[in-house]
């Protein structure tokens, strides 16, 4: 996983994470599920890449 898909996931997920913040903040229910699916996203390709990396290490 090179350092600028690295950067891109955590951004996401940060977004993600802020996007649920102000979605509890305002009590808006789309926005913090929005928020938790950047979150998942993000985690997903943080999962993939981890597995792309495993392979090329073998």
């Amino acid at each position: 996983m090179g350092i600028g898909d690295k950067i891109q996931n955590e951004a996401e997920h940060l977004g993600g994470k802020a996007k649920e913040a102000a979605g509890n903040a305002t009590n808006n229910d789309e926005l913090r599920a929005e928020g938790q699916k950047d979150q998942v996203v993000a985690d997903a390709k943080k999962v993939g890449e981890n597995a792309k990396d495993a392979f090329k290490r073998d």
